[in-house]
């Protein structure tokens, strides 16, 4: 696998077993050539369902786990008794080097917990996060979000690096020379919003540079626009935010389709909307920005969302490609020590200062 980008599966996490995830990867497989995955799993349901694959049994190695991380599993009892699970033994491969990046689509709470203990956390990271794409009215598309529920707390110091994380991420994954950022808050005058989030605005502020602007509060009704490239939350509102989008999301989807299904001339004026409906629905659909990267490790890690189909584990596979195209874990490593060196604000990890 010399030469080529070697991603780490996960096949057995997941709501849906491993037949959408590895749909998911060949469709991958057709596009970029110079992809290779290590497959985790039962290797004798992973060979029989890719004797139906051949074009992507060509460019896979399957290395046998028994074990299976289930989706109610406590992350302690997933790092004491998992050891020879899939989730794990796809961690392992990124740790060793055999590959760049890792994806799961598993219990997302077992995952981080596992990343943290093999791979570890980035020096003077306190808490990962986990970053995701949101679709939005930018050029490109998107607008990078984070938190999105790795760790329920978040105090001023966490805000600060994820801050500092999602800026490198939107620098890298899209291309902005100086990526805006907004730290999400219940208004945008000043002096709205708890203690925390007003101590987290002085050090983002402070840590101003040629790498991100600070573009100050902003409220969940600006996800989607342009105010900010990245927004800053803490885990809890970020995972009840991605959740309330999504399910909205669907339910447009869902009223729009009983809509033009109420009568004959609703179905007939269909017709002539089809194509602007099926531009519409693609641009909301969560499948399609499905892959949210876990920040502030010593390797990349991509989640899948638990019930992704095909197509949404195919975005997943694609995010990973470009993560581990551009060695990302590394790179923010940089930035956050340079920051330190600096002297505009210590990034230093100081959990023991403040006794925990």
């Amino acid at each position: 696998m010399s030469g080529s980008t070697v991603i780490s599966i996960d096949a057995m996490g997941g709501d849906r077993g491993p037949g959408p995830i590895l749909t998911g990867m060949s469709h991958l497989v057709s596009q970029n050539p110079d992809i290779r995955f290590i497959v985790h799993g039962d290797d004798a349901k992973l060979a029989e369902l890719l004797r139906k694959r051949p074009d992507l049994a060509a460019k896979c190695e399957v290395r046998h786990a028994p074990g299976v991380v289930l989706m109610s599993e406590k992350p302690s009892r997933a790092i004491r008794d998992g050891r020879d699970s899939s989730m794990w033994k796809a961690l392992e491969t990124v740790a060793s080097g055999d590959a760049k990046v890792a994806i799961s689509s598993g219990n997302t709470g077992a995952l981080m917990a596992m990343a943290i203990l093999i791979l570890r956390k980035s020096p003077g990271i306190d808490r990962p996060a986990i970053a995701v794409t949101w679709p939005s009215r930018a050029k490109h598309g998107y607008n990078t979000v984070l938190d999105m529920g790795a760790d329920v707390r978040a105090d001023p110091r966490n805000l600060l690096q994820y801050a500092v994380m999602g800026a490198e991420y939107a620098h890298l994954n899209f291309g902005i020379p100086r990526p805006r950022v907004g730290l999400l808050n219940m208004g945008t005058e000043p002096g709205k919003g708890p203690q925390e989030i007003q101590e987290a605005a002085k050090l983002i502020e402070a840590a101003e540079s040629e790498r991100f602007e600070f573009v100050g509060f902003v409220e969940g009704t600006d996800l989607s626009k342009t105010t900010a490239d990245v927004f800053v939350t803490d885990g809890f509102t970020g995972n009840v935010t991605l959740k309330a989008a999504e399910g909205t999301a669907l339910f447009i989807r869902d009223a729009l389709r009983d809509a033009f299904r109420h009568s004959f001339w609703s179905r007939f004026g269909a017709l002539f909307a089809l194509t602007s409906l099926s531009r519409m629905r693609q641009r909301i659909d969560p499948r399609r920005a499905n892959g949210g990267v876990f920040l502030g490790l010593n390797g990349a890690v991509v989640k899948s969302h638990g019930g992704a189909d095909a197509v949404g584990f195919a975005s997943a596979v694609e995010l990973a490609a470009k993560m581990a195209e551009t060695d990302f874990p590394r790179r923010v490593a940089a930035q956050l020590a340079k920051l330190d060196a600096d002297g505009d604000t210590p990034l230093e990890n100081k959990a023991g200062e403040r006794g925990e």
